[in-house]
Protein backbone atom coordinates (compact mmCIF):
# COMPACT_ATOMS: atom_id res chain seq x y z
CA UNK A 1 0.00 0.00 0.00
CA UNK A 2 2.20 2.74 -1.31
CA UNK A 3 2.36 6.19 0.18
CA UNK A 4 -0.86 8.21 0.51
CA UNK A 5 -2.75 5.82 -1.75
CA UNK A 6 -3.47 3.72 1.34
CA UNK A 7 -6.96 5.19 1.61
CA UNK A 8 -7.77 4.37 -2.00
CA UNK A 9 -7.29 0.63 -1.78
CA UNK A 10 -10.52 -1.29 -1.39
CA UNK A 11 -11.73 -2.41 2.00
CA UNK A 12 -11.26 -6.00 0.83
CA UNK A 13 -7.74 -5.26 -0.25
CA UNK A 14 -6.92 -3.57 3.03
CA UNK A 15 -8.66 -5.79 5.50
CA UNK A 16 -9.02 -9.24 4.01
CA UNK A 17 -5.57 -9.36 2.50
CA UNK A 18 -2.94 -10.37 4.99
CA UNK A 19 -0.28 -9.12 2.63
CA UNK A 20 -1.70 -5.63 2.71
CA UNK A 21 -1.08 -5.14 6.36
CA UNK A 22 2.14 -6.77 7.16
CA UNK A 23 -0.07 -7.52 6.50
CA UNK A 24 12.73 -8.50 10.98
CA UNK A 25 18.46 -9.53 13.50
CA UNK A 26 20.96 -9.22 16.13
CA UNK A 27 19.19 -8.92 19.44
CA UNK A 28 21.62 -6.53 21.05
CA UNK A 29 19.47 -3.70 22.38
CA UNK A 30 16.68 -5.26 20.26
CA UNK A 31 18.08 -3.40 17.29
CA UNK A 32 18.34 -4.64 13.73
CA UNK A 33 21.03 -6.64 11.93
CA UNK A 34 23.27 -3.62 11.63
CA UNK A 35 23.47 -3.29 15.40
CA UNK A 36 21.78 0.07 15.05
CA UNK A 37 19.31 0.99 17.78
CA UNK A 38 16.03 1.67 16.03
CA UNK A 39 14.96 4.23 18.61
CA UNK A 40 12.75 3.65 21.63
CA UNK A 41 11.12 7.06 21.83
CA UNK A 42 13.93 8.49 23.96
CA UNK A 43 12.91 11.89 22.70
CA UNK A 44 9.71 11.60 24.76
CA UNK A 45 9.55 13.55 27.99
CA UNK A 46 7.11 13.40 30.85
CA UNK A 47 6.72 14.32 34.48
CA UNK A 48 4.21 13.29 37.12
CA UNK A 49 2.12 16.35 36.36
CA UNK A 50 3.72 17.47 33.12
CA UNK A 51 4.61 19.05 30.86
CA UNK A 52 4.55 16.23 28.30
CA UNK A 53 5.95 15.90 24.80
CA UNK A 54 6.44 13.08 22.33
CA UNK A 55 7.97 13.10 18.86
CA UNK A 56 6.10 10.65 16.65
CA UNK A 57 7.08 8.85 13.45
CA UNK A 58 5.81 11.68 11.24
CA UNK A 59 8.40 13.90 12.88
CA UNK A 60 5.60 15.74 14.69
CA UNK A 61 6.19 16.68 18.31
CA UNK A 62 3.06 16.81 20.43
CA UNK A 63 3.39 19.09 23.46
CA UNK A 64 0.87 19.25 26.31
CA UNK A 65 0.81 20.96 29.69
CA UNK A 66 0.44 17.61 31.42
CA UNK A 67 0.69 13.90 30.73
CA UNK A 68 -2.38 12.83 28.71
CA UNK A 69 -5.10 11.21 30.80
CA UNK A 70 -7.86 10.91 28.20
CA UNK A 71 -6.21 8.78 25.52
CA UNK A 72 -8.08 7.52 22.47
CA UNK A 73 -6.35 4.93 20.30
CA UNK A 74 -6.66 2.43 17.52
CA UNK A 75 -7.70 -0.83 19.19
CA UNK A 76 -4.36 -2.57 18.74
CA UNK A 77 -2.51 0.44 20.14
CA UNK A 78 -4.86 0.51 23.14
CA UNK A 79 -4.14 -3.18 23.69
CA UNK A 80 -0.38 -2.58 23.62
CA UNK A 81 -0.60 0.32 26.06
CA UNK A 82 -2.82 -1.80 28.32
CA UNK A 83 -0.04 -4.38 28.55
CA UNK A 84 2.18 -1.62 29.90
CA UNK A 85 -0.39 -0.49 32.45
CA UNK A 86 -1.85 2.44 30.51
CA UNK A 87 -5.65 2.43 30.17
CA UNK A 88 -7.14 4.27 27.22
CA UNK A 89 -10.60 5.87 27.39
CA UNK A 90 -11.74 5.15 23.85
CA UNK A 91 -10.81 2.94 20.91
CA UNK A 92 -11.57 2.67 17.20
CA UNK A 93 -11.02 -0.32 14.96
CA UNK A 94 -11.86 -4.03 15.39
CA UNK A 95 -12.79 -4.31 19.07
CA UNK A 96 -15.63 -6.79 19.41
CA UNK A 97 -16.74 -9.65 17.20
CA UNK A 98 -20.28 -10.13 15.91
CA UNK A 99 -20.74 -12.49 18.87
CA UNK A 100 -19.83 -9.65 21.22
CA UNK A 101 -16.51 -11.13 22.29
CA UNK A 102 -13.21 -9.22 22.25
CA UNK A 103 -11.64 -9.11 18.81
CA UNK A 104 -8.18 -10.63 18.48
CA UNK A 105 -6.79 -7.11 18.10
CA UNK A 106 -8.20 -6.07 21.49
CA UNK A 107 -5.68 -8.25 23.31
CA UNK A 108 -6.27 -8.39 27.06
CA UNK A 109 -8.22 -5.13 27.26
CA UNK A 110 -11.55 -5.23 29.09
CA UNK A 111 -13.61 -3.90 26.20
CA UNK A 112 -16.52 -3.14 28.53
CA UNK A 113 -14.38 -0.38 30.07
CA UNK A 114 -13.61 1.51 26.86
CA UNK A 115 -15.82 3.62 24.62
CA UNK A 116 -15.86 2.11 21.14
CA UNK A 117 -15.98 4.90 18.55
CA UNK A 118 -16.16 2.52 15.60
CA UNK A 119 -15.75 -1.21 15.20
CA UNK A 120 -15.29 -1.54 11.44
CA UNK A 121 -13.52 0.23 8.59
CA UNK A 122 -14.98 3.70 8.02
CA UNK A 123 -16.72 3.90 11.39
CA UNK A 124 -15.62 6.65 13.78
CA UNK A 125 -18.13 8.58 15.88
CA UNK A 126 -16.81 12.12 16.06
CA UNK A 127 -19.56 12.95 18.60
CA UNK A 128 -18.47 10.16 20.97
CA UNK A 129 -14.86 11.19 20.46
CA UNK A 130 -15.63 14.78 21.44
CA UNK A 131 -17.56 13.62 24.52
CA UNK A 132 -14.43 11.92 25.85
CA UNK A 133 -12.60 15.29 25.94
CA UNK A 134 -9.56 13.61 24.39
CA UNK A 135 -6.05 14.77 25.22
CA UNK A 136 -4.43 12.78 22.42
CA UNK A 137 -5.25 10.25 19.69
CA UNK A 138 -2.78 7.47 18.89
CA UNK A 139 -2.77 5.19 15.87
CA UNK A 140 -0.43 3.23 13.66
CA UNK A 141 0.54 4.17 10.10
CA UNK A 142 0.78 1.78 7.14
CA UNK A 143 2.28 4.22 4.66
CA UNK A 144 5.02 6.81 4.41
CA UNK A 145 2.59 9.73 4.18
CA UNK A 146 1.47 9.82 7.81
CA UNK A 147 -2.02 8.38 7.23
CA UNK A 148 -3.46 7.41 10.61
CA UNK A 149 -4.85 3.89 10.50
CA UNK A 150 -8.66 3.63 10.78
CA UNK A 151 -9.13 7.40 10.98
CA UNK A 152 -11.66 8.01 8.17
CA UNK A 153 -10.51 10.29 5.39
CA UNK A 154 -13.85 12.11 5.28
CA UNK A 155 -13.79 13.12 8.97
CA UNK A 156 -10.07 13.36 9.67
CA UNK A 157 -10.10 17.18 9.74
CA UNK A 158 -12.87 17.32 12.36
CA UNK A 159 -11.07 14.67 14.39
CA UNK A 160 -7.78 16.56 14.18
CA UNK A 161 -9.41 19.71 15.57
CA UNK A 162 -10.42 17.98 18.80
CA UNK A 163 -6.99 16.75 19.95
CA UNK A 164 -3.43 16.30 18.70
CA UNK A 165 -2.42 12.92 17.33
CA UNK A 166 0.55 10.56 17.58
CA UNK A 167 1.43 8.17 14.75
CA UNK A 168 3.55 5.04 15.19
CA UNK A 169 4.84 3.70 11.88
CA UNK A 170 4.41 0.02 11.04
CA UNK A 171 5.47 0.54 7.44
CA UNK A 172 8.58 -0.97 5.84
CA UNK A 173 10.51 -1.67 9.03
CA UNK A 174 11.20 -4.62 11.28
CA UNK A 175 9.05 -5.52 14.26
CA UNK A 176 11.64 -4.44 16.83
CA UNK A 177 11.45 -0.79 15.78
CA UNK A 178 7.72 -0.16 16.36
CA UNK A 179 7.98 -2.27 19.52
CA UNK A 180 10.62 0.13 20.82
CA UNK A 181 8.56 3.13 19.77
CA UNK A 182 5.51 1.84 21.63
CA UNK A 183 7.72 1.16 24.64
CA UNK A 184 8.91 4.77 24.52
CA UNK A 185 5.37 6.09 24.22
CA UNK A 186 4.15 3.99 27.14
CA UNK A 187 7.08 5.14 29.25
CA UNK A 188 6.32 8.78 28.45
CA UNK A 189 2.71 8.22 29.55
CA UNK A 190 3.84 7.05 32.96
CA UNK A 191 4.16 3.28 32.53
CA UNK A 192 6.54 1.48 34.89
CA UNK A 193 8.98 -0.04 32.40
CA UNK A 194 11.02 -1.62 35.20
CA UNK A 195 8.09 -3.70 36.43
CA UNK A 196 8.83 -7.43 36.42
CA UNK A 197 5.92 -8.11 34.05
CA UNK A 198 7.40 -5.72 31.50
CA UNK A 199 11.06 -6.73 31.75
CA UNK A 200 10.18 -10.43 31.79
CA UNK A 201 8.16 -10.02 28.59
CA UNK A 202 11.07 -8.32 26.84
CA UNK A 203 13.43 -11.12 27.92
CA UNK A 204 10.95 -13.75 26.68
CA UNK A 205 10.79 -11.92 23.35
CA UNK A 206 14.57 -11.97 23.02
CA UNK A 207 14.68 -15.67 23.90
CA UNK A 208 11.90 -16.42 21.39
CA UNK A 209 13.77 -14.53 18.67
CA UNK A 210 16.90 -16.58 19.38
CA UNK A 211 14.82 -19.76 19.19
CA UNK A 212 13.33 -18.74 15.83
CA UNK A 213 16.77 -17.89 14.45
CA UNK A 214 18.04 -21.32 15.50
CA UNK A 215 15.00 -23.09 14.05
CA UNK A 216 15.34 -21.28 10.73
CA UNK A 217 19.06 -22.11 10.57
CA UNK A 218 18.31 -25.77 11.22
CA UNK A 219 15.62 -25.94 8.50
CA UNK A 220 16.83 -23.70 5.66
CA UNK A 221 14.95 -25.73 3.08
CA UNK A 222 11.53 -25.25 4.66
CA UNK A 223 9.54 -22.70 2.66
CA UNK A 224 6.97 -20.54 4.46
CA UNK A 225 4.07 -18.74 2.78
CA UNK A 226 2.05 -15.94 4.41
CA UNK A 227 -1.54 -15.96 3.18
CA UNK A 228 -4.99 -14.56 3.76
CA UNK A 229 -8.36 -15.84 2.58
CA UNK A 230 -11.45 -14.12 1.26
CA UNK A 231 -14.46 -15.53 -0.57
CA UNK A 232 -13.07 -14.90 -4.03
CA UNK A 233 -9.33 -14.55 -3.59
CA UNK A 234 -6.29 -15.88 -1.79
CA UNK A 235 -3.63 -13.30 -0.96
CA UNK A 236 0.08 -14.12 -0.75
CA UNK A 237 2.12 -11.59 1.19
CA UNK A 238 5.55 -10.40 0.26
CA UNK A 239 7.92 -9.66 3.13
CA UNK A 240 9.39 -6.32 2.15
CA UNK A 241 6.82 -4.02 3.80
CA UNK A 242 5.41 -6.08 6.68
CA UNK A 243 6.96 -5.56 10.12
CA UNK A 244 6.54 -9.17 11.22
CA UNK A 245 7.65 -10.82 7.98
CA UNK A 246 10.62 -8.48 7.53
CA UNK A 247 11.78 -9.41 11.02
CA UNK A 248 11.23 -13.14 10.57
CA UNK A 249 13.14 -12.99 7.28
CA UNK A 250 16.03 -11.21 9.01
CA UNK A 251 16.09 -14.06 11.52
CA UNK A 252 16.59 -16.46 8.63
CA UNK A 253 13.09 -17.72 7.76
CA UNK A 254 12.78 -18.75 4.10
CA UNK A 255 9.62 -17.13 2.65
CA UNK A 256 7.70 -17.42 -0.57
CA UNK A 257 8.25 -14.07 -2.32
CA UNK A 258 5.83 -13.01 -5.07
CA UNK A 259 7.58 -10.87 -7.70
CA UNK A 260 7.11 -7.12 -7.51
CA UNK A 261 5.14 -7.14 -10.74
CA UNK A 262 2.63 -9.55 -9.23
CA UNK A 263 2.21 -7.40 -6.13
CA UNK A 264 1.55 -4.20 -8.07
CA UNK A 265 -2.23 -4.34 -7.66
CA UNK A 266 -1.77 -4.91 -3.94
CA UNK A 267 0.26 -1.76 -3.53
CA UNK A 268 3.45 -3.78 -3.27
CA UNK A 269 2.20 -5.77 -0.28
CA UNK A 270 0.67 -8.92 -1.74
CA UNK A 271 -0.34 -10.90 -4.80
CA UNK A 272 -3.98 -11.83 -5.35
CA UNK A 273 -4.69 -15.35 -6.59
CA UNK A 274 -7.93 -16.99 -7.63
CA UNK A 275 -8.69 -20.12 -5.63
CA UNK A 276 -8.07 -22.15 -8.78
CA UNK A 277 -4.47 -20.91 -8.72
CA UNK A 278 -3.86 -21.18 -4.99
CA UNK A 279 -1.17 -23.78 -5.68
CA UNK A 280 0.97 -21.33 -7.68
CA UNK A 281 3.65 -21.30 -4.98
CA UNK A 282 5.16 -24.29 -3.22
CA UNK A 283 5.21 -24.02 0.57
CA UNK A 284 5.87 -26.33 3.50
CA UNK A 285 4.28 -24.08 6.12
CA UNK A 286 1.42 -21.65 5.55
CA UNK A 287 0.85 -18.75 7.96
CA UNK A 288 -2.76 -17.55 7.77
CA UNK A 289 -4.17 -14.14 8.69
CA UNK A 290 -5.87 -14.45 12.11
CA UNK A 291 -7.99 -11.28 11.92
CA UNK A 292 -11.77 -11.46 11.90
CA UNK A 293 -11.81 -9.77 8.48
CA UNK A 294 -10.26 -12.90 6.94
CA UNK A 295 -11.71 -16.37 6.51
CA UNK A 296 -10.02 -18.70 8.98
CA UNK A 297 -8.42 -21.97 7.79
CA UNK A 298 -11.02 -24.19 9.48
CA UNK A 299 -13.73 -22.42 7.47
CA UNK A 300 -12.08 -22.66 4.04
CA UNK A 301 -14.04 -25.14 1.96
CA UNK A 302 -12.22 -24.75 -1.37
CA UNK A 303 -11.03 -28.10 -2.73
CA UNK A 304 -7.86 -26.52 -4.10
CA UNK A 305 -6.96 -25.35 -0.59
CA UNK A 306 -7.45 -28.79 0.91
CA UNK A 307 -5.12 -30.29 -1.70
CA UNK A 308 -2.16 -28.08 -0.77
CA UNK A 309 0.70 -30.18 0.67
CA UNK A 310 1.08 -27.96 3.74
CA UNK A 311 -2.65 -28.19 4.47
CA UNK A 312 -2.70 -31.97 4.04
CA UNK A 313 0.33 -32.23 6.36
CA UNK A 314 -1.31 -30.06 9.03
CA UNK A 315 1.43 -27.44 8.69
CA UNK A 316 -0.81 -24.36 8.83
CA UNK A 317 -0.40 -21.81 11.63
CA UNK A 318 -1.87 -18.42 12.50
CA UNK A 319 -0.28 -15.11 11.63
CA UNK A 320 -1.05 -11.69 13.12
CA UNK A 321 -0.50 -9.17 10.28
CA UNK A 322 -1.23 -6.34 12.73
CA UNK A 323 0.77 -7.34 15.82
CA UNK A 324 -0.17 -5.82 19.16
CA UNK A 325 3.00 -3.84 19.80
CA UNK A 326 3.91 -5.06 23.26
CA UNK A 327 6.69 -7.57 23.85
CA UNK A 328 4.24 -9.84 25.68
CA UNK A 329 1.92 -10.14 22.69
CA UNK A 330 4.75 -10.58 20.18
CA UNK A 331 6.36 -13.52 21.98
CA UNK A 332 3.78 -16.04 20.63
CA UNK A 333 4.32 -14.78 17.08
CA UNK A 334 7.95 -15.86 17.28
CA UNK A 335 7.36 -18.99 19.35
CA UNK A 336 4.60 -20.37 17.13
CA UNK A 337 6.67 -19.98 13.98
CA UNK A 338 9.76 -21.44 15.66
CA UNK A 339 7.76 -24.46 16.82
CA UNK A 340 6.26 -24.93 13.36
CA UNK A 341 9.73 -24.88 11.79
CA UNK A 342 11.12 -27.28 14.37
CA UNK A 343 8.36 -29.79 13.63
CA UNK A 344 7.98 -29.16 9.89
CA UNK A 345 8.54 -31.82 7.27
CA UNK A 346 9.50 -30.96 3.71
CA UNK A 347 6.28 -31.47 1.74
CA UNK A 348 6.54 -29.10 -1.22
Amino acid sequence: MPHARVTHLTRRGLLAAGGALGLGAALAACGDDTGKDSGSGAEAKAGPSGPWSFKDDRGTTVKLDKVPANIVAFTGVGAALYDYGIQVKGVFGPTRTTAGKPDVQAGDMDISKVTVLGNTWGQFSVEKYASLAPDVLVSTMFDGAGTLWYVPEESKEKIAQLAPSVGISVYDRRLTEPLQRMWGLAESLGADMKAAKVTDAKKRFEDAAARLRAAAKAKPGIKVMAGSASDQLFYVSGTNLSIDLEYFKALGVNFVEPPESAKKQGGGWYESLSWENVDKYQADIIMMDDRTSAIQPADITKATWKKLPAVKAGQVIARSPEPILSYDKCVPLLTNLAEALEKAKKVS
